[in-house]
């Protein structure tokens, strides 16, 4: 079931966008909170790509693990991180529309901790509050950097 979904055109090719955002240079301007992000793998990204995230929530600094699961060049890619027993999913989809590419995100949330079930609802509005702005700075950065 999806925590939220969001969704923007962005007036740039659809190879141009998803190049910008498989990028791991470009997520720390695109994410607020997110202050470091490194791959732990070495390669190309694509699926089995590990890439350590570190967010700033509320003056406080924690570290997750971020995995592709899904890589489809120019058309999807999907991460994945899990953190005591709960799982967050994001699911990018990109759309040629006439020279334009509309961007889809989907957040999905799993848990499977009894302790993370209860507090899913208020994980799930901090998380809308904190990515709420994602796509729109994708926009900017493609459409304002050119």
């Amino acid at each position: 079931m999806s925590a939220f979904t969001d969704k923007i055109v962005i007036a740039k090719p659809c190879e141009e966008v998803f190049a910008f955002t498989t990028n791991i240079e470009h997520f720390k301007d695109v994410m607020p909170n997110v202050v470091q992000m490194e791959s732990i793998t070495d390669g190309a990204f694509g699926v089995g790509t590990k890439l350590k995230e570190t967010r700033e929530i509320k003056g406080r600094q924690g570290t997750s693990t971020i995995e592709v699961i899904e890589y489809v060049p120019n058309e999807r890619y999907s991460v994945r991180s899990a953190l005591e027993g709960l799982e967050t999913i994001y699911r990018y989809s990109f759309h040629e529309e006439e020279n334009q590419t509309r961007l889809e995100l989907e957040c999905e949330l799993k848990t499977s901790a009894l302790k993370m079930k209860m507090i899913k609802p208020i994980f799930k509005r901090t998380l809308q509050r904190e990515d709420k702005e994602h796509l729109e700075l994708i926009k900017k950065a493609l459409e304002e950097g050119e």
